[in-house]
């Protein structure tokens, strides 16, 4: 069996029109930078057949040609990808077989941004994240993860662990010596030290790494909007404590606190809880953590039903039993059914990601609510006789949200940075892990020599990072044109 070309037969057709694009438009680029900064002309307006007016000289022409160029190569990018679709198998080459492998993400991905675009006027911010075309390519980055993430398990081409005999640091497109009947022919990204498949474990691992950054992320947020509302609204002596505690997390490196926090001998110190039982510091940290999701939701539906008894009294009850069920399985692993339950390693990493996250959001919430709690509108709703937690939750809070979205997909991105320098360490997850960290961190070692098993991971890493990047732009840019 043929090793598979990173382009195939369709690089024949397509690789000298690609080069001589990339050439065009680098020279157009060159052209506009020069015409723009060093010498400018005047913009020259003429008419058209049609009676339109249309622009004229150097710095318009080559802006023109720089855009068309852009365009020409994001088609070429497309027929590259997904050739391999409509192809017989190896004929667009590595790069078609992945775009073949990622269907199921362009399907959705398609759909998302057909259905989003058509209904984007009654959808809120979200709608008019499409109207900023930073905004959308951020979007569409991070939306391509999620849905990696979500069919890792019909993209991948191999088991993540599974060791193939004579594929031990092999190049990308390198057929295996006798596929059994139904195994796939090929490493598409070649093999790591291991003998495993690099572009399955790049694909596995964003299911690794967004099941943790995210969830972690937004349960640092119930920490810190808890926390920050009342700081903030009332002040005192409450505010000065927790603004002492938070600022003493903070006085603290990040990442030494992340290493302080992950390693064995923190992890395997023993405490004692309230009847005297041994708990490991991990499950301690959970099991004060995880008790805020539940208490913000409580305060939640009792400040907005107060005046409903009968309603009240149903989401206080289900969030009792849900968000209990869960809390139990997550921080004590007390779930009979095994269902609700987290790996030990992904259990300290996930409660440190919370615990030095909350300060930073505490101190956002805090400073959010000592401008907005002057605003007249909150005034008016003391003087209607609304509650302290009505207002702070449901006048303070919505009218907050612009900034903490737009902080919360920037966390998710640092918290993806400080998974992947973990994962490089060693330290948090298993070895075994498919996680980008773990796997760059396994590649490094003969990075001069087979640099393919740590680049797909890392590429995979900086990508996620920069649409989280491009998307919280995009929502500030539309946040503040409200």
């Amino acid at each position: 069996m043929d090793p598979l070309t990173w382009t195939g037969a369709l690089g024949v057709v397509l690789n000298p029109i690609f080069q001589i694009v990339v050439v065009a438009t680098a020279a157009a680029i060159v052209t506009y930078i020069f015409a723009s900064f060093i010498a400018p002309e005047p913009e020259i307006r003429v008419v058209n057949a049609t009676g339109a007016a249309a622009s004229g000289g150097i710095t318009a022409m080559s802006g023109r040609g720089v855009r068309l160029g852009l365009m020409v190569l994001l088609v070429l990018c497309l027929v590259y990808l997904l050739a391999g679709i409509v192809t017989p198998f190896g004929w667009a080459g590595i790069i078609g077989e992945i775009g073949q492998r990622f269907l199921p993400v362009w399907i959705c991905l398609i759909v998302t941004f057909v259905l989003s675009i058509s209904f984007k006027r009654s959808l809120g911010l979200y709608g008019k994240l499409f109207d900023s075309p930073i905004g959308m390519v951020g979007f569409g980055l991070v939306m391509f993860w999620v849905f990696t993430a979500i069919f890792s398990n019909w993209i991948v081409t191999h088991e993540v662990l599974e060791q193939i005999s004579g594929m031990k640091n092999k190049v990308p497109g390198t057929p295996l010596r006798s596929p059994e009947d139904g195994q796939y022919t090929h490493y598409l990204l070649g093999g790591d030290t291991l003998a495993r498949d690099v572009f399955s474990r790049m694909v596995a691992g964003s299911k690794t790494v967004l099941l943790i950054a995210p969830a972690a992320t937004a349960f640092a947020f119930m920490v810190g909007i808890t926390l920050g509302l009342p700081a903030g609204y009332y002040g005192g002596k409450f505010d000065t404590i927790i603004s002492f505690m938070a600022n003493l997390v903070l006085a603290f490196p990040v990442i030494l606190l992340f290493f302080l926090l992950v390693t064995p001998e923190i992890r395997e110190y023993v405490l004692f809880d309230f009847l005297g039982n041994q708990v490991t510091f991990p499950k301690a940290m959970a099991a004060i953590l995880f008790l805020f999701p539940i208490i913000f939701l409580l305060v939640l539906w009792n400040s907005r039903y107060y005046t409903q008894p009968a309603k009240r009294n149903v989401y206080v009850a289900a969030t009792l039993i849900v968000g209990g069920y869960i809390y139990l399985g997550l921080a004590w692993d007390a779930d009979p059914s095994g269902v609700i339950s987290m790996d030990p390693g992904v259990l300290i990493v996930f409660v440190s990601v919370v615990f030095v996250n909350s300060p930073t959001v505490f101190r956002i919430v805090r400073g959010l609510v000592l401008d907005i709690k002057t605003r007249d509108y909150v005034a008016a709703g003391q003087t209607r006789g609304e509650g302290p937690w009505y207002i702070m939750l449901w006048e303070i809070l919505p009218n907050a949200r612009g900034p903490l979205i737009v902080d919360f997909c920037l966390r998710i991105g640092y918290t993806t940075i400080l998974l992947g320098t973990l994962g490089f360490f060693g330290l948090g997850l298993s070895p075994e892990s498919p996680d980008w960290g773990t796997t760059i961190n396994q590649g490094r070692k003969l990075l001069s020599v087979f640099p393919h098993p740590a680049i797909a991971p890392a590429v995979a890493l900086m990508s996620l990072v920069l649409g989280l990047n491009l998307l919280a732009d995009g929502l500030r840019e539309e946040s503040l044109k409200d």
